[in-house]
């Protein structure tokens, strides 16, 4: 008994820890995000508060931090630039409400679809954007008013805090697992800076985050059509976005855990998380991979985690706000470093020349496509291409293997499937100006899956036909018979033998 007692205080410590450590890494990000999408600081921190709270408490997948993030503050920016915040909050109800319809309707299991290469993709993708997003750090604005990059002496004190709070994040795990390594690594470089009189750049110099509770907003909007056309396009691209990136960070969680995520819960947590910060002037957001990494690694296994990060941030904003303007902006640099190195798969080098050329080609496609774009758009691109290059491969399979007969007839024995990417193989099989007078296709071994499958089959028969010679088509389903045009007289029914399957044709459907 005092031993499942102290496990579960030792549980508690660790989610508590874990949670203080994420929430000095969201200011900066929140932070960050809100100028990414234009709008106030406070804003990005009421989002990143409410959706790590919410989630948590409802919806969330034990370890995972949700929050403002960058993936969805591009999406923003347009809308906040031509309309104003008040279209973003009405936005990111209308966002949340269409997540909660998402999970309602179960399709978060759908995300377990996506092929590995993808993941693998959507993981090195998101390292380096958390990669890039930090250089905006090692700016500062020149007398022109614009930014540049810093050099000499600021450079070298950045440079040498980041490297102090990176190896004291590798190091220290390897002394004690006593207090998460991030969290020390903070308070260390912080207490070397306040005391020791550096002149870094630190929370304070980038913005106030001194504020109150966030306060219930009907979002000012004119409940007209011409509103609803304006947020919708919006709403369903954010709404992507924010699906896409947290039951994908969820899979990555599964991964590190040996454990299974609920993927409609999660769409649900995360759609009632949205729709509460659209009526609580936040700008909404989704999983956080950078940040969940952070917590997972340190510790942080329960939802308790994910709910001690939002009331810690919650507190920042409140009470010690002028505490958390002394940290250091580098110690927090050198934390999502760590993060990006822990982030990036880098076993993918080693698999370059141990897997298909296709599935590199597709993992390395969505990484690229996830840094200049977006995520949504890399993983449906990912898809998409995962999806021709399996069907360029299936298409490959299909062959006939030919019989000839005492009575002069030829049997060919088509094996594989045939359907629109293998059609062109397909008619490559057959030479009806050679062949015998009297030709059998045989479809046992093969299977018609679409239209353009149907489409070959008559093509072929107008070329026996135009050669002058007799063809039989055997073991064709049902509906390949009713489907068939030029050919359906042709086909030899064998009710005992004939297979019978589906053909994808909007006839039928």
């Amino acid at each position: 008994m005092f031993q499942l007692y102290y496990k579960h205080a030792a549980g508690t410590r660790d989610d508590l820890l874990s949670g203080l450590t994420v929430a000095l890494a969201l200011v900066p990000e929140a932070v960050a995000f809100a100028f990414v999408a234009g709008v106030n600081p406070l804003v990005g921190l009421y989002g990143a508060f409410l959706m790590g709270l919410v989630t948590s408490l409802v919806g969330g997948r034990p370890g995972m931090i949700s929050g403002a993030t960058g993936s969805m503050a591009v999406v923003m920016v347009a809308l906040v630039s031509q309309h104003g915040v008040e279209y973003l909050f009405a936005a990111i109800v209308l966002t949340g409400l269409l997540q909660l319809a998402f999970g309602s309707l179960k399709f978060g299991k759908y995300i377990r679809m996506v092929p590995y290469p993808v993941m693998l993709g959507f993981v090195n993708g998101l390292a380096m954007v958390i990669f890039l997003a930090q250089m905006e750090h090692f700016k500062s604005t020149g007398a022109d008013g614009h930014l540049h990059w810093l050099t000499g002496s600021p450079l070298l004190t950045m440079l040498g805090l980041v490297t102090l709070t990176m190896a004291i994040m590798f190091f220290l795990p390897k002394i004690t697992r006593a207090i998460p390594a991030g969290l020390a690594a903070i308070l260390t470089v912080s207490l070397l800076v306040i005391f020791g009189g550096i002149d870094t750049k630190t929370v304070g110099d980038i913005a106030d985050i001194s504020g109150g509770f966030p306060a219930f907003h009907i979002p000012a909007v004119p409940m007209t059509m011409e509103t609803l056309t304006i947020i919708l396009p919006y709403a369903f691209i954010l709404a992507g976005v924010g699906l896409i990136e947290s039951l994908l960070t969820m899979s990555v969680v599964d991964e590190m855990t040996s454990t299974r995520g609920q993927g409609n819960r999660v769409s649900i947590g995360q759609g009632l998380a949205n729709t509460i910060n659209g009526f609580f002037g936040g700008m909404g957001g989704c999983a956080m991979i950078g940040q969940t990494m952070i917590n997972v690694s340190s510790g942080g296994l329960r939802n308790l985690s994910g709910i001690a990060a939002a009331l810690f941030l919650l507190v920042f904003i409140m009470f010690t706000s002028d505490l958390i303007a002394m940290v250091p902006v580098a110690a927090l640099v050198g934390l999502m470093f760590m993060v990006v190195i822990g982030t990036f798969e880098w076993g993918s080098f080693n698999l370059l020349n141990k897997i298909p050329r296709e599935d590199s080609f597709v993992g390395i496609l969505v990484a690229v496509v996830t840094v200049f774009t977006d995520l949504a758009t890399a993983v449906i691109i990912g898809v998409i291409a995962t999806a021709l290059t399996f069907s360029w491969k299936q298409a490959r399979h299909i062959y006939a293997v030919h019989e000839d007969h005492k009575n002069g007839a030829r049997t060919y024995r088509v094996h594989g499937p045939l359907f629109f990417a293998s059609v062109h193989r397909f008619n490559d099989l057959f030479d009806p100006e050679d062949d015998p007078q009297k030709v059998y296709i045989d479809f046992a071994m093969s299977r018609i899956a679409d239209h353009s499958a149907i489409e070959a089959i008559d093509q072929l028969t107008e070329r026996y036909k135009k050669a002058g010679k007799e063809m039989h088509l055997v073991h064709l389903s049902q509906e390949c018979t009713q489907l068939l045009t030029t050919a359906a007289d042709l086909v030899e029914v064998n009710i005992k033998e004939d297979p019978h399957y589906h053909v994808a044709d909007d006839k039928l459907a």
